[in-house]
């Protein structure tokens, strides 16, 4: 498990995005199961109620789900719609915020992808 950011956030936001993170780059394959909330408690010295809070986050969008007894599961299909959830929070935090600033510098749609193919 990776250490979480002191960043200002919620911690329960830090443990669900850290999920995310590990779905998103194949350290948790869909249909296995993820530490529980006490593995989490203990490893990062959290209260369990704030763990679950993180993991109840995920399973409420349907990327968790719970196999009663067992523990908590990344749901079929979770990568792809934690993608696609992540393309538009993307769009909306840097791309809009982007087209935003250009426009007060004065800078055109062709100067503005210009800029973004030499870094690219």
């Amino acid at each position: 498990m990776a250490k979480l950011p002191e960043d200002g956030r919620p911690i329960f936001v830090q443990i669900a995005e850290m999920i995310e993170d590990d779905i998103l780059e194949g350290r948790l394959a869909e249909e296995t199961q993820v530490p529980s909330t006490n593995q989490f408690a203990s490893f990062y010295r959290i209260n369990p109620a704030t763990a679950a809070k993180g993991v109840n986050q995920l399973v409420d969008q349907s990327i968790l789900y719970k196999k009663r007894g067992i523990g908590m599961f990344v749901s079929t299909g979770a990568q792809e719609k934690l993608r696609e959830k992540r393309r538009e929070l993307f769009y909306e935090q840097y791309i809009v915020a982007m087209i935003q600033e250009a426009k007060k510098l004065g800078i055109t749609k062709d100067q503005l992808t210009e800029m973004i193919q030499k870094r690219g």
